[in-house]
């Protein structure tokens, strides 16, 4: 991948937590904090969207609202961006955490000129609470924010290292792809990410690169294209 200047990066709830699968491992933030911040010294701006899956996982809980249910969900994306931004400064980056409603003085309302602002600064800027509305995954933030910034592509670290034709947790024999277009996501339901974010992306260009959280220095890997993930296009 060559002129990659500025990057949103999604990274899931469930991978931060490690093998306590809920909660925070430290050793795993670091890690990728450290990551980010050679991308950072060499000039990339980074955005970061986070999932919520370590501590609330709305779409699994048929005993409340779902409204409501996705409301936790958001302050969970909240929770995670704060804490994970602490580590990052504890890294020696610049942070800050915009969210699309008031939380007080915790964050400060997105906007594409304040984000743009502190990218200019050289800020690791993270984009939590979601989209700010019910029924809409950490997915559709990550791509909808992306579109925003004019990011020139998403990273997706996840706990499966690409994208496959079936589930590789079932199925043993199942065929990761290099590259596949967007456009297949869509068609067959693939689930990388969500249907609606995947139209999204489609329907703006914005590609994504689909990659394991695990593997060591992923994320500078998969910004100088030399990872093993998957490249989704969208020419």
């Amino acid at each position: 991948m060559e002129n990659i200047k500025r990057v949103l990066l999604k990274l899931s709830g469930e991978a931060l937590a490690g093998k306590k699968k809920t909660g925070f491992d430290d050793e795993v933030i670091v890690s990728v904090a450290k990551q980010v911040k050679k991308l950072v010294d060499d000039g990339t701006q980074v955005g970061i969207v986070i999932g919520g899956g370590n501590f609330w996982r709305g779409r699994s809980n048929d005993s409340i609202d779902r409204t409501k249910a996705d409301s936790i969900g958001m302050l969970a994306t909240v929770m995670n961006c704060i804490y994970v931004s602490e580590i990052f400064r504890n890294e020696g980056m610049m942070t800050n955490v915009l969210t699309p409603f008031e939380v007080g003085s915790f964050t400060k309302l997105f906007s594409k000129d304040r984000a743009n602002k502190y990218f200019a600064k050289k800020m690791v800027v993270f984009f939590a609470g979601g989209i700010g509305h019910p029924c809409f995954s950490t997915d559709m933030a990550t791509v909808l924010r992306a579109i925003e910034i004019d990011a020139d592509i998403i990273l997706s670290a996840k706990s499966v290292d690409g994208v496959y034709d079936s589930d590789p947790a079932k199925n043993p024999n199942a065929k990761k792809f290099d590259t596949i277009p967007m456009q297949e996501v869509v068609d067959k339901k693939l689930g990388v990410i969500d249907l609606a974010a995947s139209v999204l992306a489609l329907e703006n260009k914005m590609p994504m690169k689909i990659f394991g959280l695990n593997e060591e220095n992923g994320i500078v890997k998969a910004v100088e294209g030399k990872n093993s993930g998957t490249v989704i296009t969208v020419d």
